[in-house]
């Protein structure tokens, strides 16, 4: 029972504190439960990061429920989510009810928070390169995945750098890889529990459309639509803002301006950005609207990272997939520096006070070893009182 309740704990706090966004929390995460927690290896971690990666829906809420899996099981996935999901869902359902149209946010508290993000992603790039690109094949297999999204940045891109990696993992690092390099860490999903949950993935995206031709509920039309958007969309919370807009701006009468303003706050809070769909809910529907878009936006993904993580323990510790897994990895450092220079740093660096105040940051958390929510507390306090 302990683990359950260091389960779902960890995982409110860094839902508590995580801002910056989804590469901000793959820092997170790994400073947590790699570096201080050890729940799970470098080599397991990246090749969670890396399936993530394949799959739609927001990836660091995947990556959170697959550690959630790894230590607790079904249970244990379920408490991950609920801790890292549960605060920004009910802060937008409150800034929904009692905030509709606009808010005068603290902009120096923000770009405070910002900068700590800079410094917690500079701090996870620096430990996963020294595991994951530790000789000069993996290096340039990272340079290129990073040159390659930063020169044509679009959301499948990344999905096709990992193939083209696992090409080349495959015919390079195979023959160097031994059995004793293998993970240690599996997850306690069968294969059967896998395909239930794949055959659910794909049963609520195909059988709600159809059911709907046939007869009009409103409930299951507003499911499908957060589903859809759920399960089809690569790339995050920002990639999905569109497609949102396009289902609920016009139709449903919403305001552009009402639209913007909860996805505003959606970026101020911490945690996933698939939590704008609480906001969405609860302006169509009240707070129970909030939570049911919730769940419909985040089912797939759950669902989807179950029904793989099964089969990807098996595909990862295969000794001919052993290589294709080591570049695959060296791909994901280079995506992740990518979205560090952008968006996190152009965003961020504007100015001189800016880089000091981030270096600073960074000084702490590397070398004086502060937790990372000190950085986030002292982050947030540096920009409301000297950034506003």
């Amino acid at each position: 029972m302990k683990h359950y309740v260091d389960i779902f704990t960890i995982a409110l706090r860094l839902g508590l504190t995580s801002f910056g966004g989804p590469t901000a929390h793959l820092a997170y995460f790994h400073n947590e439960y790699v570096k201080q927690k050890r729940w799970l290896s470098e080599k397991s971690y990246a090749d969670l990061v890396a399936l993530s990666q394949f799959l739609p829906g927001p990836a660091s809420s995947q990556v959170g429920i697959g550690i959630g899996l790894y230590r607790g099981g079904l249970l244990g996935g379920i408490l991950a989510f609920l801790g890292f999901t549960l605060p920004s869902v009910f802060l937008l359902i409150a800034f929904a009810m009692w905030f509709p149209t606009d808010l005068a946010f603290a902009t120096g508290l923000l770009k405070g928070l910002q900068l700590v993000a800079v410094a917690i992603v500079a701090h996870a790039i620096i430990g996963m390169s020294q595991s994951l690109a530790s000789d000069a094949p993996r290096q340039w297999i990272a340079f290129v995945a990073m040159a390659t999204m930063l020169l044509f940045p679009h959301p499948f891109i990344q999905v096709g750098i990992i193939l083209i990696a696992a090409c080349i993992g495959r015919l390079l690092f195979t023959q160097g890889i031994s059995r004793e390099n293998s993970t240690s860490d599996r997850v306690p999903i069968s294969k059967r529990g896998g395909s239930i949950a794949l055959f659910l993935f794909f049963f609520f995206l195909f059988a709600p459309p159809i059911i709907l031709v046939w007869k009009d509920i409103p409930m299951l039309s507003f499911f499908e639509s957060f589903y859809q958007s759920g399960a089809l969309v690569f790339g995050g919370g920002h990639v999905v803002l569109p497609l949102l807009e396009q289902q609920f701006v016009s139709p449903t009468g919403l305001s552009g301006e009402t639209f913007l303003a909860g996805y505003g706050a959606t970026q101020a809070v911490p945690g996933p950005l698939f939590t704008f769909a609480a906001y969405l809910g609860a302006v169509l529907n009240g707070p129970i609207g909030g939570l049911f878009a919730t769940f419909a936006m985040f089912l797939p993904a759950f669902l989807l990272i179950v029904g793989a993580l099964p089969f990807w323990d098996l595909l990862r510790n295969n000794a001919h997939m052993q290589g294709s897994v080591s570049a695959m990895n060296a791909a994901v450092l280079g995506l992740l520096i990518a979205a560090f220079y952008d968006p996190i740093w152009t965003s961020s660096m504007t100015s001189s006070v800016h880089f000091t105040i981030a270096s600073l940051l960074f000084l702490l958390l590397q070398f004086q070893k502060w937790p990372s929510w000190k950085i986030v507390l002292l982050g947030a306090m540096i920009g409301a009182f000297f950034l506003s």
